[in-house]
């Protein structure tokens, strides 16, 4: 008997220690480790790559449903087991329906007289499932798990860890907590929550009585690959103080962020610009990897998620905490030609974010066998004329684009460490 307690008080030890020593770890070390975790699960081979109404969905859905569960946010939905499921069925034909579902918490805010107006702190927790023909993979061709590490478990992991920090330090304003489904269909999730609060549903709890009591929105999408501590930041004109806090908070934080003033973009948050409502969007910009089956978990950069998370938490603080309600601006697009078809591409990805600190636009990536790459350009380049004409900014970039015609040869003029060089660039057809 003795020798058989001697092993139980052993077993016990070796699993209470690390308990112990995870409860001694500096809390940003636990932060971290708590967004890994969350990343590695959502976009783990086991889902297949969350498409909406696949088994997939539905284990990233339990899995977040279990997070806020257990930080006792108020549910919005009356009647249902667990409430904090809002659903809705999207397709164009009886074929194509699927009926998947938002995930929504509140936070009631503590202040009595600001707690009636919500901020919405949100990220779309779908993907891209399989890929496949008209998926929206960057390969269409190969069918595979698109694990969605980066777009957009890693916004889900810093959302999350957000509604932890606020559920101790609560704030000012009610938070409602949003994970958007079938964001990879067109903002089909979003649009449905905002249609949602235009109605008149008795099963609705815990949310404001009308849509005109949401103030503000922040998004998060893709923010899990930060390079050189840069971020950009859409929506900064959407009301009159946002630009302001947001360059306060980046100072506070070390953060180099780029000021977007539109609302618009191909997120969650154009939803709400467009009903009138202000919105800070945050993300660390595209790679190659996006929509591929390579946007894995070891590929994301969990250190600059903890730098975005200690942004993103002052920020929803300031705002939270603003003595007047935010008013709403409307700004026209900055970037009209983003959604443009251009007959060319030089086949490189370029800095979204603005954190060349040169005049002109860097070159991130350079694909090897395309037109930039043929020339002699390569990553790291800060591009500054394209056929005699200047470029300083993306939209300079993709406005020149837009004038080229495929199969003809132009000047392109790059910095280049201190050297400025011109390449002679042939241009490929871009794809249809």
């Amino acid at each position: 008997m003795k020798k058989i307690c001697k092993v139980e008080v052993k077993a016990k030890w070796v699993m209470v220690l690390p308990f112990y020593l995870f409860s001694f770890l500096p809390l940003n070390v636990q932060k971290q480790d708590g967004m890994r975790q969350a990343v590695e699960y959502l976009a783990s081979q086991e889902l297949g790559g969350r498409f909406p109404a696949t088994a997939g969905d539905t284990l990233a859905s339990e899995y977040i449903v279990s997070q806020l569960r257990g930080l006792k946010l108020k549910p919005v939905v009356k009647g249902k087991k667990t409430g904090y499921f809002q659903d809705f069925t999207y397709g164009k034909t009886p074929e194509q329906e699927r009926t998947t579902h938002n995930i929504i918490a509140v936070l009631p805010g503590k202040d009595k007289r600001l707690k009636h107006e919500y901020i919405v702190v949100g990220s779309h927790y779908d993907h891209l499932g399989l890929g496949g023909k008209d998926s929206g993979s960057r390969r269409p061709d190969t069918l595979g798990v698109h694990p969605g590490a980066d777009d957009n478990a890693s916004g889900d992991a810093v959302v999350l860890e957000l509604a932890k920090h606020f559920k101790k330090v609560r704030s000012p304003r009610s938070i409602i907590f949003a994970f958007f489904g079938a964001e990879e269909q067109g903002l089909v999730g979003s649009k449905n929550f905002l249609e949602w609060m235009k109605k008149d549903d008795a099963q609705r709890i815990n949310l404001p009585a009308e849509k005109k009591d949401i103030v503000a929105m922040v998004n998060l999408d893709m923010v899990g690959r930060m390079r050189d501590h840069a971020m950009s930041v859409s929506g900064t004109g959407t009301s009159s103080e946002f630009k302001t806090i947001v360059e306060q908070v980046a100072e506070q934080t070390h953060l180099n962020v780029s000021c977007t003033p539109d609302g618009y973009g191909p997120s969650d948050h154009a939803s709400f610009v467009a009903q009138e409502i202000p919105v800070l969007f945050l993300t660390t910009g595209g790679h190659m990897e996006y929509h591929t089956p390579d946007d894995v978990p070891s590929t994301l950069n969990y250190d600059g998620m903890q730098q975005t998370l200690d942004f993103s938490k002052k920020l929803i603080s300031r705002l939270a905490s603003l003595p007047t309600t935010p008013d709403y601006i409307s700004v026209p697009s900055t970037n009209k030609m983003k959604h443009g078809k251009f007959k060319v591409t030089l086949g490189l990805m370029p800095d979204v974010m603005g954190a060349s600190r040169i005049p002109g636009l860097r070159a991130d990536i350079v694909v090897a066998g395309k037109s930039a790459h043929n020339a002699g350009i390569r990553s790291g380049d800060v591009i500054q004329e394209i056929d005699g004409k200047p470029v300083t900014n993306m939209d300079d970039y993709m406005q020149r684009l837009s004038e080229l015609e495929p199969d003809t040869t132009i000047p392109v003029k790059v910095l280049r460490g201190e050297e400025i060089i011109t390449f002679d660039v042939h241009l490929m057809p871009a794809k249809k």
